[in-house]
Parts: C-alpha cells; structure tokens; sequence
C-alpha cells in the first residue's frame, strides 16, 4: 500500500509558517522501514480540499492529512472529507465527551467552573463533528481527537499533536508492515562528469537489475565544491550491493573521477 501525505494550510503557501510535517513523517516512516510516495500542500480552499479527497479516497493509499479540523472559519478540512464521500456530518458521541472533560479540566485549572452550555464551549464541540461513520485518532496532548475515515487519518495541524497521533496510527494500524522489503542505499560522488553521459550507465544498471532505481543528484557546486552528481543505486539489497559494484566498476572503466559516500 502506498502512503501519502497531505499538509493544509494558506499559512504554508504564503510563506508565513514553515512546514515541518513532510521531514518528520519521511523520519516516522524510515523509522519503521516505510516510505512516502507522495504529498501534497493545499490552501483552505473547500473545493479544492474536496477534489483531492475524492482521488485520495479513491487511490486505496493509507493517508496522512495534517491541519484543518479545528473549529475556526478557515478550517475546512471535517465538512471536505465528509463531502468527498457523501456522508453527512454527524457529532460524535466520544469525541464529544472528550472534549467537554477538557473544557472541565481547563476550567479546574483555571479555578472557574467550565460552563458546558456557554456559547463558546458548544462551538467548541464542533471540532468533534466527522463523516458519519468516522473513528477516533486520539490526541495525547490536549484529548481533542481527530478522525480516521477509509485509511486516511486526519491531524491537527500542530507538530506536538499531529506528529504523536500520526505514531500511534502507525504502531496500532499498520505495524504488519514494518520492515517488510528491506531496502539498501549506496551511492558515489562522482566528480566534474557530464550527467549526459552517465545516463547510458544509469538505463542499463535499471534494466540488469529490476529490483533497484537508480538516482542522480547532480551539483553546479560553489566557492567550496566542484562540480559533482551524486549517483546511486537502492532497493532490495542483494541487487543493490550487485548494482553498486557494477556502477564502480563501470565509473572505473570511463576513467571517472568518484568516491564513495
């Protein structure tokens, strides 16, 4: 199963907050011998959520979607999801709970009786209103849970949520899959070459080894490097410990200038 990464938020498209989601789910995944295979940042635009919801939905990939099921104007992302599938938006009676003992033991807190039936604490059940049908994801930092509806799992946009919500997904859902394909990455830097003329070595290493991608990371360099590609070979290890050998020896035999990284 794929799995993909949808980040929300007008904030990461104009610049005014730096995204720091896809670093560490790339991190949460390799931990547990997993990979992206995709992602994608998206402004608060309904329509624009709905549409991409609806090819996620349909994609069967499991999926992360990160910002945008608070309870404020610009969050959209609770009536998106319910709206690529057609599903009415219900309150559920968890969620519910979970955030009215929140309201309780902020009021304690404060030392003021919570007012369950204040305006501002009934808006506040809002957050807790997913497709019908949907699960709860639950939040170890403040108890406001999010939702998981058909293998996407939708997070708060805040990293010291969103990123321990996001582990528990993978540790209670998906630990079948942990560390299935083991996968090897070895590569070189191969000095003042044309990426041109290396592109021969890199078709024919892919078609000797079927199991392996080759990549290329080429560097105009600066005041302190020359120029260089970085060129490698993953996948599963066995081909790949044969591909890097190959590659050596064939960077070898055009008397190219590289080291191993």
């Amino acid at each position: 199963m794929a799995i993909g990464l949808i980040i929300i938020g007008d904030e990461i498209l104009s610049g005014r907050r730096v995204d720091q989601h896809f670093p560490k789910v790339v991190q949460l995944l390799a931990a547990r011998g997993l990979q992206l295979a995709w992602a994608e940042v998206l402004g608060d635009e309904p329509a624009r959520i709905v549409a991409t919801l609806k090819r996620s939905f349909a994609s069967g990939d499991i999926v992360f979607c990160c910002g945008g099921i608070g309870a404020t104007p610009d969050d959209h992302t609770r009536q998106a999801a319910a709206d690529a599938l057609g599903l009415p938006l219900v309150l559920h009676a968890e969620g519910k709970r979970n955030i009215q003992q929140r309201i309780v033991q902020m009021g304690e807190q404060s030392g003021v009786a919570a007012d369950l039936d204040s305006a501002e604490n009934l808006h506040r059940l809002k957050m807790a209103e997913f497709a019908e049908g949907a699960a709860l994801v639950p939040n170890p930092y403040n108890n406001v849970a999010g939702f998981a509806l058909r293998e996407h799992y939708f997070v708060p946009g805040f990293p010291v949520m969103a990123w321990p919500m996001i582990e528990w997904v993978l540790d209670t859902h998906y630990a079948h899959l942990f560390n299935r394909a083991p996968r090897l990455e070895k590569a070189v830097t191969v000095y003042e070459a044309a990426e041109s003329a290396l592109t021969p070595l890199m078709l024919a290493l892919e078609a000797q080894f079927p199991l392996v991608k080759v990549f290329s990371l080429p560097s105009v360099g600066d005041a302190n490097t020359r120029r260089h590609i970085e060129l490698g070979v993953k996948g599963e290890p066995a081909q790949t410990e044969a591909a890097y050998a190959q590659l050596c020896a064939e960077l070898g035999r055009l008397r190219v200038e590289f080291h191993p990284l």
